[in-house]
């Protein structure tokens, strides 16, 4: 076979690797070859005899590079190479991760990316996806993980180690409620600034080694990380090469410190400094180092850096800067060389900011001490000498200030650790260390760098050994004759063997007449004979070599021992002991505690404390699950099209990408899975060998066998085939394919033939044929071909070039009444038509109050189009994005959603419609030219959307939202479309959308006549659809898959319905089919007339839920299983649900006679039940009685062992035969039939079933219940607010989540149910659109009343009225059954009057009303008696042993007027803190005037004391219940009694008892109904269970009850001075929430939403911005203060729309914000608006026109006033005045609907101070309103910058400082202000941001799903 023209192979090429090449044939015939940098060559027979043909994955290029077939260097070399061409940065090469720097950003770190790569699994290579394995593995598994990143300078390490930091922090941050993410995340910057400088290959290199060690608790969440720093540049500080720069610290200081920081310091301009001008590089592009300066303060801060440890940081290096500027002078001294400092400002200012004195710093800079053996001796230094001195000084002070950073950093992201055990947590380690480094001078540097880096290479090489070993081994392939030798030699040189290259550097170092000459020597001396160390050439060379894994390295012995050394002056640390600086003061000491001041001891040095570092790390390493990184750079000159191929060749070796291979191919490189082998080559075989009923493994193994004709070449695995490469084969592949087939198969052949000759080259080569042509005709076809897509309705058939007649529209009637024109002549908005339109909308069809619904509708328009494919589906964004539309996602629920819910956040600017641009472009990857810019997104949808989208996603965004609008564009899409294709969708997008919600009353008319003119395969299905939607109601749920794949064919569901006796009853679905429907078509296919109580349900997998037996959906329930499918990460086709008929509810008078039918199924599903254990009895005889008359049943009396063995089988669990064996269940039951009434026969087996079914039903009747969530919102005291409501025959039962009960009322109990309907009139007057109101509606409606003989229950429940329907249906038919009779109880004895209603049942349920005789007795001694097992024994009052007895026991639970000697609880004994605060009973004693006061002390004093301590410690408020409870009992005071009982009803209001002392507290209560507060007492006691307080009660509450007045009224002011001051009823338990919702009724506002309380004082206006907390602990300070009640979130504020509202608190509250002068207006709205505010102030009294130069302040911004003279402004407003004539209302109105068209409308403003942006002004304006927050320069009013919430990641204040993160959690601009209302800034944000997120998440909220 010949090489053909177009086909790739490989050629020879210039740098040693082969490149790729591609044939070409000039139309000459000659043959050339093009290459990948697009040069020709000549092609001669004898080369193109020697070309190796390219395998097609080098062709094309592969996202992992093990699937490369050419696995070879050249192979993966130009798979990088393509696909930095197509700008894929990421490409796997198994598990290790390749990132080529790009050199320009890429927008594929985002939130979104993250939310992907946490639900995929699959994924295009990512960073983020190493991250999430890592994530996940740490979590599944629980073992820790470590990522090893690792490159040459420039490849990206950094950026690569940041993006899994945040990454991590983003997933962690998820689940977290603390701020470590932040702080560890704020390192960053840090460690940049201090340890990261330019270079000439890199502008933001690390100039050290970094393992970040980040610490996750069990639950995923980040606890804490610890930073170890390894071998920092310190040469930097002093010299730089050229073009490059010294740290950035330096750069950032000088240009973003304050002048006034700057003259302290004694600063200039970085051209000054000689440490920063040696590389002669000042600037770097791309960085701003201002902005850096204010991020690094940021970043300080966040790290408890206080102010004081930034300035002695600040100071440190200024005094660097400053030495570095200081000079030496040439002098003699003693006929010795020696130099002077020379005069200089530097060195006095160095000096000063050192805190040393100015002659010891000289004379350490120019002198020397040493120890001989007898004297210390000092010796000047040359000038030379000196310089170096000064030079190691610098380079030590910052080497030690970059460590002490370190450790400060650690001791606050590692200090909740330090408390715990490391082995506590899981941790993943990020390595970012410097790659092999190979320069012309290589220094001691680069040998350790290098050395670390052979440590890493053998950890790397081990792991990837380790991972084909275990490939193999899965795959059951024998791997042998493996000789792989790794680089161990290597490292034995340097640190292995005795006498080793740093061993002897050490030893030379430690010697003090030690040089680089001997050391080199001695190496040269050890290690000639090593073939891995070369040695210097000769005595004058001062080179050695070492042959590392990646290659040859030459050093340069100079300088390694003074290096190595790292020593300092022994004086200059003598002198820095004596400085005042405490930081360095510090350094010095941390040194002298290692040894460095004693010269004596030997120091270690820095090759030592490298290794021992490095020992650690690969110890912490080898102990974690590795990841692998390699970073790549594609040049040197920072290129971002440049790929410079001899760079990344020397790389791929470096990084042992080539090891990697290499061990690959000691194997079988090239690997296939069996149905793609198949697939390639299965056409090789003839069809008998290989047909399609043979094993894929068999066909595999035939191919192989046929083929190849070497042993060993090849491997079978379990589900792979292993092959190794082979040179020749002696198969000639041929592809016989008929043309007639067409040309997919002409294609298909030349891709298989590519193929084989890539898997079995051919031995020769031939002269290519001539490609065929394609032939026209064949070309001809009646089908559409169609790229794959995620599409769930099948696309119509149609030929887009069809000549044939369209379909006529109908629609066009304009006569008739309800014609669609008609309906969009009367509602559409603006000149909005009814026909087709193929582009997007500006604004909805129809008009929406709410402005989210709004803009929403136009996203809704968005997607029809492209269901319709009126638009093309937007191409991906990224590879993850393509990969994320084709990820099944959960779907949102139906439920309480609102239309604005589908954009959130980001649907703020209402007043801006900006439409998608849909970009056309060729690339298939993310390119900076492809990429969606923010304006042509609409406000809101971002970038979520713009995706490909299946056709399910596109259905269950459309239809999500049940509006007359989606019905309208969908029909308006369908008018005079001339598509074809685009029409049919329509009708079936229409279809669906009718089997989901019905139409308003409004469009329902014109819809029925819209579907009577429609196509003729739709008009009839579609309005059929409409009646049924219409009929049985609303779908709560998005469709389904299954309904979806019918709507093409128009036909229902076809499925079965399983019943008890194993009968399958088919059955007919379609969209609006309810569970009563269903059952009633099983009930009559089977003859069941008895239907009451049977139930549909449904099953998935091993769960089962009940779909009742009336309206609700049943494939609302299908399309719940398919979500969870969807939660699972699995496909909702292939959800296994099926559904059944199940009795689930008896009647009180059920009889078993009345249908044998109905009967013989719930026998069969009781035994089913029991075999299943779903039904559990208590003994062992239960199962036996049960059994036998089984066996009864089915087997009559006959004795057989058989029988009875099978009936063992049926009816015993298999956990009850394991435990007793079946022989022994057998011989059970056999005996008890033998004795039992069955044997002999007279019974018929239909009355036993029935008498086994009523003994199921009695002993299991809570299995045959209807279960409700419930809240109780009022009633008698329970244990628990929220629980579960169990409705059975037999009553009705209160249960919590374990199914303990907690309550029963039997139905003899209950006098009355009812619905609760209150506050109805206020939920009309409201348009309530809020989550809050949907709730309050929820709650309203969804309440009953269940009065009982004991009391009244509200309840409140989301099946509020099914509840109460089961129960008066129950009840009503007991009373029917029932006669009644009255019994009245003599009450002259006891006193007590007792009256009972009694139940004579026709039938027995005496069990059932037994309960309801029990009788509550006012008895002390019912409480008495119980509570004393709680107490504390007490001796008698005598003191003898016999313990209290009788009257005793009364003693210790009556009053006294002692002080306790020890608590009365048990549990308080043991505590000593506690127990001394119980025995403080002094306030309580003294509150009831049981004990004498000598100094006065108020009320509210006295319950601080009694109170204070048990709302912060729980285990005291048992003992307060008692100790009151105790000081009323017997107590014949009556004044102490009522204080007694004020304390009580504090104390009920603050706090419950517990669980074990609720009981009898109540009971307490109960007891004593003569006195008012009980009552009141019981009913606080229920209200406070659900939330107890935190504070002692509020002195006015303490105020209230001492006037005997338990209600308490809260006077409320509101923004408009001419509203009264109202009061409003609080209790101890209303919330601020409460509050809101109750002032917005009384004012009859259409919404409480966006209001606020506030708390104002003396001195400042406080927000209560905690709708949750209670109303008294948010104003529990006892300072004068008043409450204002005002607007705080100005959301769905239209001007007219809530009149009330605009009066009362907007026109105020906008008028004052006007008057200050924040908004920017025009002279002539000022004249306008000051016209309508003199309206308002003067009313209808015109003389006061006279007055307006004095009124001015009140009429016209305070800032703008001067603009024109008093008069001039008279004279305009009066001209104004004169042309209106309205009222003072309607003024007011008209001022706010003039202001609302600004964008400032709502704002709440803020003046604030900034210094971290040069361009804006130091004082600042910010402007928040529901459109984000403004930047706003109070000068000019100019709006600097506007930021959407949505692009705001992060905020938070700090005392006076606010700080906000702008951007995406991975690029993010952090601006900083200063403003004493920091918090109130971040609490509006924060409110504007949970409004919106509250709107997002309402459907969640709201929604009960079967699985939650």
């Amino acid at each position: 076979v010949g090489i053909l023209q177009g086909e790739w192979v490989w050629v020879d090429s210039s740098i040693g690797v082969p490149i790729g090449a591609r044939v070409k044939v000039t139309p000459s015939g000659q043959r050339l070859l093009v290459d990948d940098e697009g040069k020709e060559r000549r092609l001669s027979p004898e080369q193109e005899a020697s070309l190796k043909i390219m395998h097609p994955t080098s062709v094309e290029g592969v996202d992992d590079m093990i699937k490369l077939g050419d696995m070879t260097e050249a192979g993966l070399l130009r798979n990088l190479l393509l696909r930095h061409r197509q700008d894929i940065i990421y490409t796997y090469t198994g598990s290790v991760l390749v990132a080529v720097n790009p050199y320009k950003d890429f927008p594929i770190y985002t939130e979104e990316q993250v939310r992907i790569c946490r639900k995929l699994g699959e994924l295009p290579p990512h960073i983020f996806a190493i991250a999430e394995a890592c994530y996940f593995n740490m979590t599944r598994h629980q073992r820790n993980q470590c990522c090893i990143i690792s490159g040459e300078s420039g490849a990206g390490k950094t950026e690569s180690t940041k993006l899994i930091l945040q990454y991590l922090a983003a997933v962690s941050g998820e689940l977290s409620e603390q701020r470590i993410e932040k702080q560890i995340l704020e390192s960053n910057p840090i460690l940049e600034a201090f340890g990261n400088a330019k270079t000439i290959r890199n502008d933001n290199s690390s100039r050290f080694g970094k393992y970040l060690e980040i610490f996750f608790n069990k639950d995923g969440v980040i606890e804490g990380a610890r930073v170890e720093q390894y071998l920092l540049e310190k040469s930097r500080v002093c010299h730089q090469a050229l073009e490059e720069r010294n740290y950035h610290i330096f750069y950032c200081l000088l240009a973003g410190i304050s002048a006034e920081e700057k003259k302290r310091l004694s600063l200039g301009n970085a051209k000054e400094y000689k440490f920063l001008t040696k590389g002669n590089c000042i600037a770097c592009g791309g960085r701003d180092d201002a902005k850096d300066y204010s991020r690094i303060n940021s970043a300080l801060k966040t790290l408890n850096f206080s102010g004081k440890d930034c300035h002695e940081i600040f100071k440190l290096l200024a005094a660097l800067l400053h030495l570095g500027n200081v000079c030496f002078e040439a002098n003699t001294q003693n006929n010795m060389e020696s130099s002077d400092v020379s005069k200089s400002e530097h060195f006095n200012v160095a000096a000063s900011l050192l805190e040393v004195e100015k002659p010891t710093l000289a004379t350490n800079l120019t002198h020397r001490s040493f120890k001989t053996n007898r004297e210390m001796v000092t010796k000047p230094l040359s000038c030379e000498q000196a310089a170096d001195c000064r030079d190691a000084f610098v380079k030590a002070i910052y080497n030690k200030l970059f460590i002490w950073i370190v450790k400060k950093i650690n001791s606050v992201i590692y200090k909740k650790l330090t408390s715990n055990s490391k082995s506590a947590y899981l941790s993943v380690g990020l390595l970012d260390i410097f790659g092999f480094e190979n320069f012309n001078t290589n220094s001691f540097e680069q040998l350790c760098i290098n050395f670390a880096n052979e440590k890493l290479q053998q950890f790397f090489v081990a792991h990837i050994f380790k991972l084909e070993q275990k490939e193999y081994l899965k795959q059951g392939v024998v791997w042998d004759n493996i000789n792989f030798s790794d680089n161990q030699k290597i490292l034995d040189l340097l640190a292995g063997i005795q006498c080793n290259v740093l061993a002897l550097v050490d030893e030379e170092s430690h010697f003090p007449k030690g040089t680089d000459a001997t050391m080199l020597e001695k190496l040269n001396q050890h290690h000639k004979g090593n073939k891995n160390y070369i040695a210097s050439r000769s005595e004058r060379d001062t080179k050695f070599g070492i042959c590392h894994f990646a290659g040859l390295v030459q050093y340069d012995s100079n300088g390694f021992l003074e290096k190595n050394r790292d020593a300092v002056s022994s004086d200059i640390m003598k002198m820095l002991d004596m400085s005042a600086n405490k930081l360095l003061f510090s350094f010095c000491h941390v040194s002298s505690s290692q040894g460095l001041a004693d010269t004596r001891k030997q120091v270690p040095t820095l090759s030592g404390q490298f290794r021992q570092s490095l020992d650690s790390l690969m110890k912490a390493l080898s102990a974690c699950q590795p990841f692998f990184i390699r970073c790549f750079k594609p040049n040197n000159d920072k290129q971002s099209e440049v790929f410079d191929r001899e760079l990344c060749m020397r790389q791929l070796r470096y990084s042992g990408m080539i090891d990697t291979i290499r061990i690959r191919k000691l194997g079988f490189p090239i690997r296939h899975t069996f149905d793609d082998f198949l697939k390639r080559y299965r056409v090789l075989l003839k069809t008998n060998i290989c047909d399609p009923n043979t094993s894929a493994l068999t066909c595999c193994k035939a191919i192989c066998e046929a083929l190849i004709e070497r042993e060993g070449e090849w491997k079978i695995g379990n589900t792979k085939v292993f092959l190794k490469v082979l040179k020749t084969c002696n198969c000639k592949p041929c592809c016989v394919v008929a043309f007639s087939r067409g040309t997919v198969c002409q294609d298909m052949c030349v891709r298989l033939t590519s193929g084989i000759n890539s898997l079995f080259p051919p031995k020769t080569s031939h002269s290519s044929p001539e490609p065929v042509k394609k032939n026209s005709e064949l070309l001809k076809t009646e089908l559409i071909v169609t790229p794959p897509s995620n599409s769930i309705s099948p696309t119509p058939s149609v030929d887009e070039h069809d000549e044939e007649e369209e379909e006529n529209d109908d629609f066009e009637d304009d006569g008739d009444e309800y014609s669609f024109y008609r309906f969009s002549q009367r509602y559409f908005q603006g000149n909005a038509s009814h026909t087709h339109l193929p582009y997007r909308l500006k604004k909805s069809l129809l008009h929406h109050d709410d402005e989210g619904d709004a803009l929403a509708c136009l996203t809704i328009w968005w997607i029809i189009l492209r269901f319709m494919g009126d638009i093309p589906e937007p191409k991906a964004s990224d590879a993850i994005s393509v990969a994320s539309s084709n990820t099944p996602q959960a779907p949102p629920s139906r439920q309480g959603r609102r239309l604005s819910n589908l954009v959130g956040l980001d649907q703020v600017n209402y007043c801006i419609y900006l439409i998608i641009t849909l970009k056309k472009t060729q690339s298939n990857y993310l390119t900076s030219k492809n990429l969606i810019e923010e304006e042509d997104v609409m406000i809101g949808e971002g970038t979520t959307l713009q995706r490909p989208l299946s056709d399910l996603e596109k259905i269950h965004i459309i239809i999500g939202y049940a509006l007359d609008e989606i019905y309208c564009q969908i029909c308006k899409q369908l008018v005079k479309n001339s598509d074809r294709r685009s029409r049919m969708q329509g009708w079936i997008l229409l279809s669906i959308c009718l089997g989901i919600f019905p139409p308003t009353d409004l469009f329902r008319k014109y819809l029925e006549n819209f579907l009577r003119r429609g196509p003729y395969d739709y008009r009839g299905y579609c309005t059929e659809r409409l009646k049924r939607i219409v009929a049985n109601g609303q779908r709560k749920e998005l469709p389904c898959w299954i309904e979806l794949q019918v709507k093409s064919r128009r036909k229902p569901i076809e499925t079965t319905v399983a019943i008890q006796d194993g009968r399958n009853i088919e059955i007919q679905l379609d969209s609006s089919s309810t569970s009563e429907e269903v059952c009633q078509d099983v009930a009559n296919d089977i003859g069941l007339k008895d239907t009451y109580g049977f139930s549909l349900y449904i099953s998935l997998y091993d769960k089962m839920w009940s779909l009742g037996n009336s309206g609700a959906h049943v494939l609302d329930a299908i399309s719940q299983c398919e979500e969870e499918m969807r939660r699972q990460g699995r496909l909702e086709k292939d959800a296994p649900w099926s559904l059944s008929l199940r009795k689930e509810l008896f009647t009180p008078w059920h009889e078993c006679r009345l249908d044998e039918v109905s009967t013989d199924l719930i026998y069969r599903q009781i035994i089913k039940g029991i075999k299943a254990a779903e039904y559990v009895a208590d003994k062992d005889d239960d199962y036996i009685q049960l059994a036998i008359m089984h066996y009864y049943i089915k087997f009559g009396s006959e004795y057989s062992v058989e029988n009875f063995t099978r009936v063992v089988d049926e009816c015993i669990t298999t956990q009850l035969i394991e435990s007793k064996s079946k022989t022994r269940w057998t011989q059970f039951i056999s005996s008890a039939h033998k004795e039992g009434p069955y044997v002999s026969g007279r019974q018929n087996s239909d009355e036993v079933k029935g008498e086994l079914v009523d003994i199921a039903r009695k002993k299991w009747a809570i299995h045959f219940s209807k279960f409700f969530e419930v809240t109780m919102m009022s009633g008698p005291p329970l244990p628990k607010s929220r629980f579960i409501v169990a409705v059975n025959w037999t009553g009705i039962f209160f249960m919590d989540e374990r199914n303990r009960q907690l309550h029963e009322i039997p139905y003899i109990a209950v006098r009355k149910v009812q619905e609760k309907r209150y506050g109805l009139t206020f939920l009309c007057l409201c348009v309530c659109k809020f989550a809050l109101f949907t709730f309050l509606k929820t709650l309203f409606n969804c309440t009953i009343s269940l009065i009982t003989i004991t009391g009244e229950y509200v309840l409140k429940s989301a099946e509020a009225e099914k509840m109460a329907a089961l129960i008066e249906n129950n009840v009503e038919g007991l009373r029917q059954r029932s006669v009644f009779a009255t019994a009245q109880q003599d009450s002259s004895k006891s006193g007590k009057s007792l009256q009972l209603l009694i139940f004579l049942a026709k039938w027995h349920f005496s069990k059932m009303w037994h309960s309801c005789l029990t009788l509550h007795l006012a008895n002390r001694t019912a409480l008495v008696q119980p509570i004393f097992k709680l107490f504390v024994p007490r001796r008698s009052v005598g003191g003898g042993r016999q313990g209290y007895k009788g009257g005793n026991r009364e003693k210790l639970w009556v009053i006294s007027r002692e002080p306790l000697k020890q608590p009365l609880l048990k549990v308080l004994v043991n505590n000593s803190e506690l127990s001394n605060l119980a025995c403080s009973p002094l306030p309580i004693l003294k509150y009831m005037g049981d004990y004498p006061i000598k100094h006065v002390r108020s009320p509210v004093e006295l319950t601080d004391q009694i109170f204070g301590p048990a709302t912060k410690h729980e285990e005291l408020r048992d003992e307060i219940y008692c100790q009151i409870m105790r000081q009323m009992t017997a107590n014949s005071n009556s004044l102490s009694m009522e204080r007694g009982w004020q304390l009580m009803w504090l104390c009920s209001g603050l706090f419950p008892p517990s669980y074990d002392l609720l009981k009898y507290t109540q009971r307490f209560l109960e007891s004593r109904p003569r006195y008012p507060l009980a009552a009141l007492c019981l009913e606080r006691l229920q209200e406070i269970c659900r939330s107890p307080r935190n504070l002692p009660p509020h002195f006015v509450e303490v105020d209230a009850i001492q006037q005997n007045s338990p209600k308490i009224f809260q006077k409320v002011h509101f923004p408009d001075d001419t509203t009264d001051v109202r009061t409003f009823e609080v209790t101890s338990t209303t919330t601020i929430a409460d509050m809101c919702i109750s002032i917005a009724s009384q004012l009859i506002l259409n919404s409480p939403e966006g209001y606020g309380l506030y708390l104002k004082t003396l001195t400042k206006v406080g927000l209560s911005n905690q709708c949750k907390s209670r109303f008294f602990s948010v104003t529990q300070a006892n300072l004068p203060s008043l409450v204002l009640f005002k607007r705080k979130l100005w959301f769905n504020v239209n001007p007219g729309k809530d009149v009330k509202a605009d009066l009362t608190f907007h026109f105020p509250q906008e008028r004052s914000r006007y008057l200050r002068g924040y908004h920017d207006c025009t002279k002539e709205d000022m004249i306008t608006l000051g016209g309508l505010l003199f309206r308002v102030k003067v009313e209808s009294d015109m003389s006061q026109f006279v007055m307006i130069p004095k009124m001015l302040k009140d009429l016209v911004p305070a800032d703008q006033q001067k603009i024109m003279s008093p008069d001039e402004w008279k004279k305009a407003i009066l001209y104004f005045i004169q042309q209106s004539g309205i009222t003072v209302d309607e003024a007011k109105i008209d001022f706010l609907k003039i202001i609302s068209i600004w964008p400032t409308f709502g704002c709440t403003f803020f003046e604030v101070k900034q210094t971290c942006e040069s361009s804006y002004p130091a004082i600042l304006l910010i402007g928040i309103n529901k459109q984000g927050v403004r930047l706003i320069d109070p000068e000019t009013k100019e709006i600097l910058i506007m930021h959407e919430f949505s692009r705001i990641t992060e905020y938070f204040s700090k005392g006076n400082s606010f700080q906000m993160t702008i951007g995406t959690l991975f690029r993010g601009v952090t601006f900083v202000c200063e403003t004493p209302n920091a918090h109130t800034i971040e609490d509006l944000l924060r409110s504007y941001v949970s409004m919106y997120e509250k709107a997002r998440q309402a459907p969640l909220n709201h929604r009960k799903s079967i699985f939650s």
